[in-house]
């Protein structure tokens, strides 16, 4: 018991001497800054483990006898954690010493390494400055060794042009076309290689010897082929004639022709290195065309020589004012020659494998001849406007025949590129626009200006569009002709702009007629002005859907706004999309003048249909006899004079506008009279019985069937007149009936009841699908009898 005391006593006194610590533990903070981050982990773990120690032995005094072993084991763990520590501090002096001497001897190594470099580098560089004067020395030695190599490679193509000229001299003398041939077509070789080089004066003298040799072959295969050729009748100055009978050498010109034609075409690399140094082309569109072959050069001399010695100088086929003569001359040459070019040339290129076609190439040349021609006549016509028009005429027509009747492709430029130069294209622009202003005022101003001259064949006017709204459209469609065939797109837009511009003044011309006869809207003149809007918008809405002026749609998306001026993101979009169109700005103009037009004339026919109306709104519907009481129904007397106007009125429009006209005339007007007969006279007035089958007689049976000449069912068109009939009209019956219907909906507002028929069910029942419950009850009331009875 004693022991167990102590033993307790011992085990209490540490915890008493814990919680002690703790207590005072925030002084000992205060006084120790060292030791204020390791109190509280130190006496949480103290903590830790008598909480442990608590828990293991528990609570009862006889489990104390486990103390003893406790002690034990943390006595062995204690000895065990000394000789660690004892071991550690031990090893670490033991392995930094280690580390220090292990650096020392490194620290010596590299001290060694860097003497050892230092003397290298010392005696590499002794060394090498002994060597420099060997080094230089040997360069020196390479460098002459260099410059002689060049010598020799100069002395060699020296020696090789020497030689190859040697050769074409003796293949000459020998009359060996073919060796000379060969000889020359390697001279062309060595040029090209020696392109790269800087060997100036070499290539000078290469080019000066190919130039030398190449002028004396070329001069005798062009004199012998201009012999062949004469035995051929060439040049064909008159259209060839079948009943020559063929020379009796025919075969051996034959061949004559084909070795000549293959020994030019080998010749054609060196014709182009020669060629290549002349002055290029101001124009790319000709630039862009592979130079002509040697044998059509060759057979384009003799037509080069006439063509200038009858159109440059004091000729008096040298015409500014006829330049149709050179140009008539330069296709008359084409069709003369075409069959002797694909009969005896084509086959010999074919063979030759060259890729050349004879009849264009020919063409080629002697379109170069009419482009130089066009090139200096053309500046010269700037300040004669006649002149100048009559000249695009003709090389407009040149171009057409050129590229139908002989077939040119349309990749090769003709001469049309000639009148796309800046100067001649903006005075062609300036006079197109003076022509057509001119032609518009001459056509304005006309006698006939304002009918149309097919009024008399009814098949062909059916747009009833009078004569200067016909002809400002061909002036346009004839503008477009002649600038369909430019190679440039910005060119056919500055057109279009054009054309759109002279447009926008043709109508602005339209309206200021139109105001001149607004005071008379049911003229001819005006009615001639409307069809006249018409046929342009509808002219314009056809063009839109063409394929070329789709075609410049895209490229005025691309490019067009220089021209056009800002089309603006939404047009873009349109005009990309194929949405909109080019024309339409001018359309929607154009739709609101035939809109205002049309609503003038309208009202001028309804100011007329309701004055002839005035005693027929004012009859006395409410004490008309019934419809049993009169032996046969007719039109009311007072009726007469409004149905006599409207039908005069339709007739005489009908024989004035056109179709698509007249059709939105008569539809606006039954629109306007259904309203007008339904407010001035069904509401302004009450119905007997008599007044309402008369009413519905006149209309059913008289109105609409004046304009059942235009449509099949005229009713359609009158809807409120037509069923507000059919509501006076009604029998008792189902007037009460439909009234009953009235009062319960109103009485049953607000509330959903699925077994009463609504009010517009009951009206669509009775054939009432305008008119709303609220018009019908109206209508009701204009009813005599039920004023009477007082039912609604």
């Amino acid at each position: 018991t004693e022991s167990t005391d102590d033993v307790s006593s011992n085990m209490a006194a540490p915890v008493m001497k814990h919680n002690k610590h703790s207590s005072n533990a925030p002084s000992h903070l205060d006084r120790t800054d060292s030791r204020n981050s390791e109190s509280p982990s130190e006496d949480g773990h103290f903590t830790d483990d008598v909480v442990a120690l608590q828990k293991e032995i528990g609570g009862d005094l006889k489990s104390l006898k486990k103390v003893s072993g406790l002690l034990e084991q943390l006595t062995l763990e204690n000895k065990q954690l000394e000789e660690q520590v004892l071991t550690v501090s031990s090893s670490v002096p033991l392995r930094v010493s280690a580390a220090l001497s292990t650096a020392e001897e490194s620290r010596l190594k590299l001290e060694s390494l860097l003497e050892k470099e230092r003397v290298l580098s010392n005696t590499l560089q002794q060394h090498l400055q002994g060597a420099q004067v060997w080094a230089d020395s040997i360069g020196q030695v390479l460098g002459q060794l260099d410059a002689l190599e060049r010598h020799m490679k100069y002395l060699q193509c020296l020696s090789r042009i020497e030689e190859l000229s040697d050769s074409i001299q003796q293949y000459l003398m020998t009359n060996s076309m073919w060796d000379a041939v060969g000889a020359i077509d390697r001279m062309a070789s060595l040029d090209m290689g020696l392109r790269e080089s800087g060997c100036s004066h070499l290539q000078a003298f290469l080019r000066e010897t190919l130039r030398f040799w190449h002028k004396i072959l070329i001069d005798k295969l062009a004199s012998d082929f201009e012999e062949v050729l004469t035995q051929f009748h060439w040049p064909f100055i008159s259209p060839p004639t079948q009943t020559l009978s063929p020379p009796a050498n025919a075969q051996e010109l034959n061949s004559q022709l084909e070795l000549l034609v293959s020994q030019l075409l080998s010749l054609q690399t060196s014709d182009d290195l020669i060629s290549e140094k002349k002055e290029t082309p101001s124009r790319p569109e000709q630039s862009q065309t592979p130079p002509l072959s040697l044998p059509i050069q060759i057979m384009l001399l003799p037509l080069s020589k006439r063509f200038r010695y009858h159109f440059t100088g004091n000729r008096q086929t040298n015409n500014l004012s006829k330049p149709e003569w050179y140009l008539t001359q330069v296709l008359i040459w084409m069709g003369n020659s075409s069959n002797f070019m694909d009969e005896k040339i084509q086959p010999i290129l074919d063979r030759a494998g060259a890729k050349i076609n004879a009849r264009v190439e020919l063409c080629r040349g002697l379109l170069t001849l009419a482009q130089e021609k066009l090139s200096q006549d053309a500046p010269r016509l700037l300040y004669d406007d006649a002149l100048f028009c009559h000249l695009v005429d003709e090389v407009l027509q040149f171009e057409k025949e050129l590229r139908s009747t002989h077939s040119y492709p349309r990749a090769y430029p003709g001469i049309l590129h000639i009148l796309l130069e800046e100067t001649v294209f903006q005075k062609w622009l300036s006079v197109e626009r003076k022509m057509a202003v001119e032609k518009v005022d001459a056509m304005l101003s006309a006698e006939g200006a304002w009918s149309s001259q097919y009024k008399d064949i009814t098949d062909m006017d059916e747009l009833k569009a009078p004569d200067c709204a016909e002809t400002f459209m061909t002036l346009l469609l004839v503008i477009t002709e002649r600038y369909r065939a430019l190679p440039c797109p910005r060119a056919q837009l500055s057109f279009l702009a054009l054309q759109k511009e002279l447009v926008d003044d043709f109508r602005i011309r339209l309206t200021q007629v139109m105001k001149e006869e607004s005071r008379q809207p049911l003229s001819p003149r005006y009615c001639a002005i409307l069809n006249a809007a018409n046929y342009i918008s509808t002219v314009l809405s056809d063009w839109g859907d063409n394929v070329f002026f789709l075609q410049l749609q895209q490229a005025a998306v691309s490019d067009g706004e220089e021209i056009l001026g800002p089309l603006g993101a939404t047009e873009t979009g349109r005009l990309a999309s194929l949405e909109g169109s080019l024309f339409e700005a001018l359309l929607a103009l154009l739709e609101r003048l035939r809109g205002d037009m049309l609503g003038r004339l309208l009202d001028a026919v309804m100011r007329d249909v309701k004055e002839k109306a005035q005693p027929y709104c004012k009859d006395r519907w409410i004490s008309l006899p019934s419809q049993s009481d009169q032996a046969t129904m007719s039109l009311s007397s007072s009726a007469c004079p409004m149905m006599l106007c409207l039908r005069d009125h339709l007739l005489q429009l009908q024989q004035m506008l056109c179709l698509p006209l007249f059709q939105m005339f008569w539809q606006g007007l039954a629109e306007r009279l259904d309203s007008f007969i339904y407010e001035d006279l069904i509401l302004y007035n009450h119905f007997n019985e008599g007044g309402a089958a008369q009413l519905q007689y006149d209309m059913t049976r008289n109105l609409f069937s004046l304009f059942g000449h235009y449509c099949k069912r005229p009713e359609n068109f009158f809807k409120h007149v037509k069923e507000a009939c059919i509501i006076l009209t009604l029998k008792v019956g189902p007037a009460l009936l439909f009234c009953d219907v009235l009062k319960q909906s109103e009485e049953d507002e607000g509330i959903l009841n699925h077994q009463q028929p609504s009010p517009e069910s009951a009206l669509n029942e009775l054939g009432v699908y305008k008119l709303g419950p609220s018009d019908v009850q109206i209508l009701l009331n204009l009813r005599s009898a039920w004023c009477v009875t007082g039912r609604v």
